[in-house]
């Protein structure tokens, strides 16, 4: 019923360009940067319409380092000529490098022509929407809430504040303290003993006891 009493209007397109929704699926534009070879749309695009070329590059090794190897994109063709538009190769790709254009005012007349290079989906990148913004009302993603709640955990178990490592070369770069010296113990003053007198002449001595010889008994 709203759409029977909804009066008419004519667009007058190509004059008044028509105000698309924000969603809308004209073309697929290409992030060249983001794009890693990983060959995932080309596998999962059901009608094989992605054709993709590269070879690979040495990066010179950094000191210490060593050298390193990246792939080079050298061709990224989709034929638009047996695309179906079903989007499953931006969903797939993990790295944000393809993206829905609402750009719809392409024709070729060729229909070998549909086949775009690169350069071409790049262009297109200019007409790619910004993401819509959050909704401040709506259910908050689980991973920020995780993140918040580790580092709440995070914050309440901290302990006291590490030095840090400036602090802890200069701690032992700095002289030990000098320990205190304890004075040495005096040593014990042991008493002179008498030496035990020798016994007269002709007398003998025994434990201490002088014993006279039989000729003074007598």
């Amino acid at each position: 019923m709203r759409t029977m009493t909804r009066r008419s209007v004519t667009g007058q397109y190509p004059d008044v360009k028509p105000e698309l929704p924000p969603r809308s699926r004209g073309v697929i534009a290409l992030l060249e940067e983001n794009c890693t070879v990983c060959m995932l749309c080309a596998r999962e695009c059901p009608d094989w319409c992605i054709y993709i070329d590269s070879h690979k590059e040495t990066i010179p090794a950094p000191p210490g380092g060593r050298e390193r190897q990246r792939n080079v994109l050298d061709r990224f063709d989709i034929d638009f000529s047996l695309c179906m538009y079903c989007g499953i190769c931006i969903e797939a790709c993990p790295f944000d490098a393809l993206f829905w254009s609402p750009e719809f005012e392409y024709a070729e007349l060729d229909i070998r022509d549909l086949t775009h290079g690169k350069e071409r989906l790049g262009e297109w990148m200019a007409t790619v929407p910004p993401p819509p913004a959050h909704d401040d009302s709506g259910v908050r993603p689980k991973e920020l809430e995780s993140a918040a709640a580790a580092l709440a955990k995070t914050a309440a178990g901290a302990g006291p504040e590490r030095p840090s490592r400036h602090g802890r070369e200069a701690e032992a770069a700095a002289p030990a303290p000098a320990e205190p010296v304890e004075p040495a113990p005096a040593e014990p003053v042991t008493p002179e003993v008498a030496a035990p007198e020798a016994p007269p002449t002709g007398r003998r001595s025994l434990g201490g006891v002088v014993w006279a010889p039989e000729e003074d008994e007598r």
